[in-house]
């Protein structure tokens, strides 16, 4: 059996308003962090957006999850084609950690660990505000992970909105209420 099969895929609760959310991918370190930076790699899973890499510094994430997968599948009512939010870099420490805030809210970081020839990549989403917003973040981090391993390991991955609403219910059913 090995490594990723053992972990849990699904995100879990580390305190009430943190999601925790892991993934392991094929290595080496720089070329995962590279998929974290770099505006191109990460629109590819996640949101576009340049990022100067220094604590303080401004961006903005710019969402096309239509165009995360082919087919995209049915986007759920209530979202638009594009999102946008600004964001601001707290920490960087190449290639191991970043954290940003997320919006005017919350704070994201991406932690990076080798782990033989792959990386194990940690997703922890802090201040999460209720829990309509947590089951979002959770289905939308599973999902938006699964493409970047998908990505990562250079196979086609499943249509993202079919993925994120079956995800969405299911962290319904896992998380407390």
């Amino acid at each position: 059996m090995n490594d990723i099969t053992v972990r849990e895929m699904h995100g879990v609760l580390i305190e009430p308003a943190t999601l925790k959310i892991q993934r392991l991918l094929p290595g080496p370190i720089e070329r995962v962090w590279a998929y974290l930076t770099d505006s191109g790699l990460r629109r590819q899973w996640l949101a576009a957006g340049q990022m100067e890499l220094r604590p303080g510094a401004p961006f903005e994430f710019v969402w096309r999850n239509d165009e995360l997968t082919n087919p995209p599948g049915q986007r759920p009512p209530g979202f638009s084609e594009e999102q946008r939010m600004e964001s601001r870099i707290t920490e960087v420490d190449p290639p191991r950690k970043l954290t940003f805030t997320w919006g005017a809210s919350g704070e994201v970081s991406f932690e990076l660990e080798k782990e033989g020839a792959e990386v194990l990549l940690t997703v922890i989403h802090r201040r999460i505000p209720d829990r309509s917003v947590l089951l979002s973040v959770a289905a939308g981090w599973h999902m938006h992970l699964d493409v970047l391993v998908a990505r990562a390991r250079g196979v086609e991955p499943a249509p993202f909105w079919d993925g994120w609403s079956r995800l969405k219910s299911d962290y319904d059913r896992r998380l407390p209420a």
